[in-house]
């Protein structure tokens, strides 16, 4: 593709290439006169006088009330002939094309002995427009190969500086994406982007993923690898945003304190969606939906630093599922509200704490868009995947000795991912062992049952909603790839649809099993995040969702769809601590065997506990709200003093707070440890949070989550450490007094002097022990 420079993009090519030339410039502008003059687009004359009344002009613009008096001969002619410049350059841009500009430039150049190729060298990307250094670029792609040899430098620097000025600025990505991008790849780039300034992190990297992919994978593997058709709103189109809505006063909510942050945030989002966009974004948002139809829409978050080296800012901005099912102007309104509404993320109180935990507040985090296609096909008037997730390179907790963890895991549900990445609802998802695909967590098949998803993510075509429904509403003989996601229950025992005929679809269990062995998945998604380690030199996961081909033959094929790809840097430290070998019951704190990872946490000083039975007393949702930030304080508090750990019922960090601790990854970013404690009536069953956003913060911030089943007679969990030690929070933060009950800070030497608390963790053994162990002196 060839881009056709506008008249103001001509406009800049023209100055920036002449001031390169200061004095076979001006025979080059007197070409460019003449050719405008036999053309008959303006006459010498009438050229002449416009120059005479915009150099007036100048003088008066300039305060020169006296021309006579004040400017002299020498320095009228100065003005008049940068005047006579100016004027060539606007109606040659208005009025010649590119190709005839640049062969006056390379007449005149002939004419002084200078070979037209190294016209090629007299433009310095780094300050040239984008249009000009696209032009460069391809004008030596399009070289014969032993000439395209000597420009080779050039390319390549054209490709970095396109690459910081419409991709990403982070230098780690810069480094391998350079070798990955084509210049035809930064064009389609340009041609899928609205408005100026970069796509973002998360854009970055899925488009980093798939060059990367396309480029490495065997060709069986690449025909099943796709990415979503895909557009791009730039990041500048977001302060644009906010300075015609007035809306500039907010940019300072990163430097307010969090109460102050929580209190704006309501309102900020008000104003957002009260906001329009110019006319011409406008138009191009309205050009993008004729272009995708009725396609179901996703309009995902894309700031600078997302997805980055060592900040994923995972889940903290929003992403909106549009059905666009209903008129033009309601679904532009529609995509207008969902792009102010992640433009508003940007000053939530998560983000605004998780850059200040990062060292990153004074960054200018500029937010870019993505807008997808949703990836899935039609069931009935429902629009949904037949599996989606999130899969991991690295696989920290094992639940079995035989897992490798350089295969990874996947976290798989039914229906749309958002169930795989969030902790929602009281829900499991599909753990998969990609070394070892058909072990469950659980071999008991009732578990298995048990702690299977129940409800499915989806986009009601004919409501034109979002909706989150029972599985088993949605589960029919019907649906053609039923046989590989479920099984039926009978007796006891799973078994493997041999029919499409079903007596009670509540019988049915989504486990997946039948795909994992009839396809390649779990093969194709270890070769994919293999390859993408190696070229990102680090750990990633990948979002992606799944289309089972060829179900009514019974050959079924696993088509995959890359949605994001992300370097994980902070992977949880592998310190290999010897487990003590003899303790006495009362040093024991707890104990657990469940899915346990390896590595070590020395010399923990404070205790934060939930007791269960207090937390779920609290009357209602806001005092549990209420809750989450006083521990945020006590993790403020103890920054920097004191090393911590958590533990609490139910799931941290879950949505529900039926469910758990609706802790934020800003209340907790300074512990080292969340320990979460379920059975009689502390919580449901563990659910681990590997594969979701939570997990990844917990990961950047080396949190190690862990689990205690107090119904487990291995598990140890030390009544009187937890209940009768002495609350000290009051010495730290004031607690209101509806929540003393609810929150205990326990300081491990008031239990027992010169005490501190050691916690390892050993994956091989399984096992994870935290006892008292003398103070070092």
């Amino acid at each position: 593709m060839a881009f056709t420079p506008s008249p103001t993009n001509l406009l800049q090519k023209i100055y920036l290439t002449l001031a390169q030339f200061p004095v076979l410039g001006a025979r080059m502008r007197e070409r460019m006169r003449l050719k405008l003059f036999d053309r008959g687009v303006i006459q010498p004359q009438e050229f002449q006088s416009e120059v005479q009344r915009m150099a007036l002009r100048s003088q008066q613009r300039e305060g020169v009330k006296n021309p006579l008096e004040e400017e002299g001969a020498e320095l009228w002619e100065l003005r008049l002939n940068h005047t006579r410049e100016y004027l060539t350059d606007l109606i040659a841009s208005q009025h010649l094309t590119l190709q005839e500009f640049e062969q006056i430039v390379n007449d005149v150049l002939q004419e002084q002995g200078v070979k037209p190729r190294e016209l090629l060298l007299a433009t310095n990307p780094e300050l040239a427009p984008v249009d000009m250094v696209f032009e460069q670029a391809m004008a030596i792609e399009k070289l014969p190969a032993d000439e395209r040899a000597k420009y080779a430098a050039r390319l390549h620097e054209c490709k970095v500086v396109l690459i910081r000025s419409i991709v990403s600025d982070q230098l780690r990505y810069i480094n391998i994406a350079k070798e990955r991008f084509s210049i035809a790849d930064l064009v389609d780039i340009r041609w899928r982007k609205i408005g100026t300034g970069r796509i973002g992190g998360k854009a970055a990297g899925l488009l980093l993923a798939n060059s990367v992919l396309c480029q490495t994978a065997e060709k069986e593997l690449c025909s099943s690898l796709h990415i979503p058709d895909s557009f791009f709103i730039g990041s500048d189109v977001f302060y644009n945003y906010m300075a015609i809505n007035n809306l500039i006063h907010w940019n300072d909510q990163k430097y307010k304190q969090e109460e102050e942050m929580r209190a704006d945030y309501p309102k900020i989002v008000e104003d957002f969606e009260a906001g329009s966009f110019p006319p011409d974004i406008q138009e191009k948002l309205r050009a993008l939906l004729s272009n995708v139809h009725s396609k179901p829409l996703i309009v995902r978050s894309s700031s600078h630093l997302e997805d980055n080296f060592g900040t994923a800012f995972a889940g903290k901005y929003e992403s909106i599922f549009l059905p666009n099912q209903g008129t033009p102007d309601q679904n532009f309104k529609a995509i207008s509200r969902a792009i102010a509404r992640i433009y508003a993320s940007t000053l939530s109180p998560n983000a605004l704490l998780y850059r200040r935990s990062k060292d990153l507040q004074d960054y200018d985090e500029r937010m870019a868009v993505l807008i997808q296609t949703v990836e899935g096909k039609q069931y009935d008037h429902y629009f949904f995947p037949d599996a989606a997730g999130v899969a991991f390179s690295r696989n920290l907790y094992r639940w079995a000795p035989q897992i490798n963890r350089e295969d990874g895991f996947v976290r798989l549900v039914w229906g749309l991912g958002t169930r795989a990445v969030d902790r929602v609802g009281n829900d499991y998802p599909r753990l998969i062992a990609l070394s070892h695909p058909l072990l469950h967590p659980n071999t008991d098949p009732e578990a298995i049952s048990r702690y299977s998803q129940r409800f499915i993510d989806l986009i009601d075509l004919k409501d034109n909603q979002f909706k989150t429904v029972p599985v088993s509403l949605i589960l029919s003989a019907s649906y053609p790839a039923l046989r590989y996601v479920v099984q039926s229950e009978d007796d006891g025992f799973l078994t493997t649809l041999r029919t499409n005929l079903i007596s009670d679809p509540k019988r049915l269990v989504l486990t997946f099993d039948e795909m994992l062995q009839r396809t390649a998945f779990a093969a194709q998604m270890r070769s994919v995040l293999r390859l993408l380690e190696t070229a990102y030199r680090s750990p990633v996961d990948v979002e992606f969702t799944v289309h089972l081909e060829g179900v009514e033959f019974g050959q079924p094929k696993a088509a995959i769809s890359i949605l994001q790809c992300r370097p994980l840097v902070h992977m949880l430290p592998q310190e290999v601590a010897p487990l003590p070998s003899q303790l006495k019951e009362d040093d024991v704190i707890f104990s657990t065997h469940f899915m346990v990872p390896q590595g070590a946490i020395h010399n923990i000083e404070y205790v934060v506990f939930v007791p269960p039975q207090e937390y779920y007393a609290l009357p209602t949702m806001n005092d549990r709200q209420k809750l989450a930030r006083t521990i945020g304080k006590i993790n403020e508090a103890l920054k920097d003093k004191a090393t911590f750990i958590c533990v609490g019922p139910g799931r941290w960090g879950s949505s529900n707070s039926d469910l758990g601790v609706p802790i934020g990854y800003g209340d907790i970013y300074n512990a080292r440890a969340l320990i979460e404690l379920s059975g009689m009536g502390a919580g449901p069953a563990p659910e681990p949070s590997l594969g979701t956003h939570f997990f990844q913060d917990l990961l950047e911030a080396n949190i190690y989550p862990l689990a205690v089943l107090l119904d487990d007679h291995e598990a140890a969990f030390n009544q009187r450490f937890f209940y009768e030690a002495p609350n000290c929070a009051d010495e730290f933060i004031q607690v209101d007094e509806g929540l003393r009950k609810a929150l205990r800070l326990i300081r491990v030497d008031d239990y027992r002097p010169g005490s501190r608390l050691e916690m390892v963790m050993n994956d091989e053994q399984r096992l994870a022990v935290a006892f008292l162990a003398a103070t070092p002196s």
